[in-house]
């Protein structure tokens, strides 16, 4: 246990390139926090940052946010956390976040104390787990193969609270984490689990807190928590904005399968006897969270690789009678398409079409019947070259823009194309070849940790 209660951790921002308020944080800032925590990354937009090493965000996006927290780093001594850099959190985006955090100090005239954790995990690592029944099925039952391993361009463990805690258990100071992949609560539990808080209560703040300002009304923009040892309380930044005792118990649910235990790296949030208080207009205080240990040491593993090569169009449908009959057309359309390319018919490409106005979001799930007056389809096709996937793409637009059915009036197309080219190449296609816990009792070496000095005092070193 260090320090004294409460502390006051602020998020600015639900994820860090988004954008946020200025004045908003320069408020917050001079009011005074104990510690800025911003998540950088998620698995919610897919494989490709793993797969291909891609950022969430461009560099213009991370330097404008990342400017003014550094600013008030130096200023108000104010340590920055951040989780998940640059997307996926592999040690490539840690490096890559390090050297523009070091870039942004050189232009501010800052000199920084920065400690990185990596979360790269070596294949080898995963294969002989594996071979030891150590790693779980996924939720689809499902185990990876060596092959799915070592075919993997990305491979990271998820890190929970622990590596945190280590940097901020030593008497070395720093100003700012930048952690790889990470649970996004862990960051926000480990600041105030190292403050003597409540595990539960450090946890079902983190949980909250990870998101941003989600948890207000309306949502968005930043908030900052004030802990206690057995309770938290949450204010959103924005002038405009409240929490009620609503809107935090809806973000607890968040993204969770069962509203009542939410598991998590190390053990289980137990959120069954929580009580939301408003404390005034703006403010809920939450109380009664438990955090129940798991009994052994379980770690996410999300590992990626570059499956096909994806192409798309889009067009629009204004016809009733073809709206009306269009899934039996968009069949004829595939199979059309299968005839002239072989790979299609036999698997070795896919074709998937999304109806936007009736089903494209919901799918088959989706409780609306009536008949849209138009919908737009967006037809991708998925294959092992560009060039292939390009080929059919190309031959399922013309199908759809062409092809005849019963009660065709006009002749003229099908199909409303807003863009030229009316199909485009997309690029190479990612798919999550592990994700997955992995039992990692006894297992050392994960998630190490170094240090540097970044911005003024290198520039200084540079010169002698």
């Amino acid at each position: 246990m260090s320090g004294s209660l409460p502390i006051r951790i602020f998020t600015p921002q639900g994820m860090l390139g988004y954008g946020y308020d200025l004045e908003d944080f320069r408020r917050v800032v001079e009011e005074g926090v104990d510690v800025m925590v911003v998540d950088s990354g998620s698995t919610d937009p897919g494989p490709y940052m793993l797969g291909l090493g891609h950022t969430l965000v461009t560099v213009e996006s991370y330097a404008r946010d990342l400017r003014p927290m550094l600013r008030a780093v130096s200023d108000h001594h104010i340590p920055l956390v951040i989780s998940s850099a640059g997307g996926a959190g592999t040690d490539e985006q840690v490096a890559w976040m390090t050297d523009l955090v070091n870039r942004l100090a050189e232009e501010e005239g800052l000199s920084l104390s920065v400690v990185t954790i990596g979360a790269d995990v070596p294949a080898d690592v995963v294969t002989d787990r594996l071979a030891r029944g150590l790693v779980e099925p996924n939720v689809l039952g499902e185990l990876p193969s060596e092959k799915d391993v070592a075919q993997a361009t990305g491979l990271v463990a998820q890190m929970g609270a622990e590596p945190f805690l280590k940097v901020l258990a030593s008497d070395e100071p720093f100003d700012v984490i930048i952690a790889g992949r990470a649970y996004d609560p862990a960051p926000h539990a480990a600041f105030a689990l190292h403050h003597g808080v409540e595990p539960g209560i450090a946890w079902h703040m983190g949980k909250i807190l990870e998101c941003g300002g989600a948890c207000a009304e309306p949502k968005g923009g930043g908030v900052v928590a004030t802990v206690h040892r057995d309770s938290f309380a949450l204010t959103p930044t924005g002038p405009a904005q409240v929490c009620t005792p609503l809107s935090v118990a809806a973000h607890t649910l968040y993204e969770k399968s069962r509203p009542d235990l939410l598991p998590g790296p190390g053990g289980v949030l137990d959120v069954r006897g929580c009580a939301y208080e408003a404390v005034d207009d703006r403010t809920v205080r939450v109380t009664g969270s438990r955090f129940l240990p798991g009994g052994r040491t379980a770690l996410k593993v999300e590992g990626a690789a570059v499956v096909g090569h994806r192409a798309m169009f889009i067009g629009g449908i204004h016809d009733p009678v073809l709206i009306g009959q269009l899934d039996a057309f968009l069949d004829r359309v595939e199979r059309h398409a299968g005839e002239l390319h072989p790979e299609l018919a036999a698997g070795a490409a896919q074709l998937m079409f999304h109806v936007y106005g009736r089903d494209a979001v919901m799918g088959p799930r989706e409780p609306s019947t009536a008949v849209p007056h138009e919908v737009g389809v967006l037809g991708e096709v998925t294959a092992q070259t560009p060039e292939l996937a390009l080929a059919i793409c190309t031959t399922v637009r013309i199908g759809c823009l062409h092809l005849s059915y019963p009660g065709q009036v006009a002749t003229a197309g099908n199909l409303a194309l807003p863009l030229n080219p009316m199909e485009s190449s997309v690029g190479p296609v990612c798919a999550f070849t592990l994700y997955h816990l992995m039992d990692v009792d006894g297992l050392d070496g994960l998630f190490p940790v170094e240090r540097r000095q970044v911005g003024r005092t290198r520039l200084r070193e540079a010169a002698v």
